[in-house]
């Protein structure tokens, strides 16, 4: 959670700082590829190391290293440098980031019995609530009096007590580690192509991602051409408790009903609720349905989680993850690419401001993810994940 709240002041400030700079949601898109693009193409051969090595340390090599990006990213914005550097910083963080995914899902199912996953799957739902909470309001407290290093600074010193939490778990464990013989980058892939379920599931969410990355790559331009940093930071911390609210009635009392059902009712909620928040620039209407949309991704990430973990094995795990992680977060690839530069073109050609145009794309991304959540109750494929 810390290390989360470290990352998420780094994210809210490059986002303010970048477009204060360049007044264009295209280049806030583009950081938030830069720091995405390189996790996505290292999760796959991350999730085959989680499986043939150490999974601890692999958690803190790639925090800990993580922490040179952002250090790369406050010493280009101290002395100035181009953009192309803000860039690379960010690259690098993302990078050593990826090695830390797959080995922390697949460390769970090392700690918890498979009885425990929904309740799991709701604290870690607490914990990236926290970085859309206290990241926003922290970060906007510290620019009224300092800058963007500061945040920064301080997300390299939060790796600290993440890599001293994961080595207290690695002696804790270490007798459990499971290792794989698999030596091959498909193994993941090979998996999941025996599984028909599992894999529409994966296609399918890669499309769902596509439309769900505009609202939250979208947002921070668009509420920031009307608005202060500090208006946004109060903004997101009102939209995201709703994440605290689910995932604290998740991990309490879990999910008592069909998480099939579950998964695609949250992401058909999650569609209408982006639809009312670019409806308008109006923020007595933002908030309410900014808190609606993320009331409900907890509910559609632990369904996702389960109906995941339950299906495949336990040897193979820290590869299927990897596979998993990176056919379904393709939508955010595309969606990071395109968004930004789509909102700034249509708000040229309709002579509207560039937030009016990211708060369009939203809308437009909102009723197509309702549509695919809907088409989702229909697949057999899935359905039979939750009876193995």
């Amino acid at each position: 959670m810390i290390s989360a709240i470290g990352s998420g002041l780094t994210s809210f400030g490059l986002s303010v700082y970048i477009f204060r700079e360049t007044g264009s949601a295209f280049y806030v898109s583009l950081i938030a590829l830069a720091s995405f693009l390189p996790f996505l193409l290292i999760s796959v051969p991350a999730g085959i190391l989680a499986d043939k090595h150490d999974r601890r340390a692999l958690m803190v090599i790639g925090d800990g290293i993580s922490a040179l990006g952002v250090l790369y990213i406050l010493i280009a914005i101290a002395l100035k440098l181009p953009f192309i550097h803000i860039i690379t910083g960010s690259i690098i963080s993302s990078a050593f980031s990826a090695l830390l995914e797959p080995a922390f899902k697949a460390t769970i199912s090392d700690l918890l019995t498979k009885e425990e996953y929904a309740k799991a799957g709701g604290l870690n739902g607490l914990s990236s609530g926290a970085r859309f909470i206290i990241s926003p309001l922290l970060a906007a407290l510290l620019l009224s009096f300092s800058s963007i290093r500061l945040l920064l600074i301080i997300d390299m010193l939060s790796f600290i007590p993440t890599i001293i939490a994961a080595l207290m778990i690695r002696k804790r464990i270490s007798r459990k580690n499971i290792k794989s013989n698999k030596d091959s980058m498909l193994t993941g892939f090979k998996a999941l192509r025996k599984n028909k379920g599992l894999l529409v599931l994966t296609i399918y969410t890669s499309l769902l991602t596509f439309f769900m990355g505009t609202i939250q790559i979208l947002s921070e331009p668009m509420i920031l051409s009307f608005s202060t940093a500090t208006i946004l930071s109060i903004t997101e911390v009102m939209c995201a408790s709703g994440m605290i609210v689910s995932g604290a009635l998740i991990s309490k009392r879990g999910i008592k009903n069909s998480y099939r059902v579950a998964l695609c009712l949250s992401l058909f909620i999650a569609g209408v609720a982006m639809v009312g928040f670019g409806s308008t620039l109006n923020m007595f209407i933002i908030v309410p349905f900014g808190f609606i949309f993320f009331l409900s991704i907890p509910y559609a990430n632990t369904s996702l989680d389960y109906l995941v973990r339950s299906n495949i094995e336990r040897s193979e795990e820290g590869s299927i993850w990897g596979a998993i992680g990176f056919i379904s977060q393709l939508g955010y690839v595309f969606s990071y690419s395109i968004s930004g530069y789509a909102s700034d073109y249509l708000a040229k050609m309709i002579n509207v401001s560039v937030g009016r145009g990211c708060s369009l794309i939203i809308a437009f991304g909102g009723i197509i993810l309702a549509i695919l959540a809907l088409i989702m109750l229909s697949f057999s494929s899935i359905r039979r994940l939750e009876s193995a």
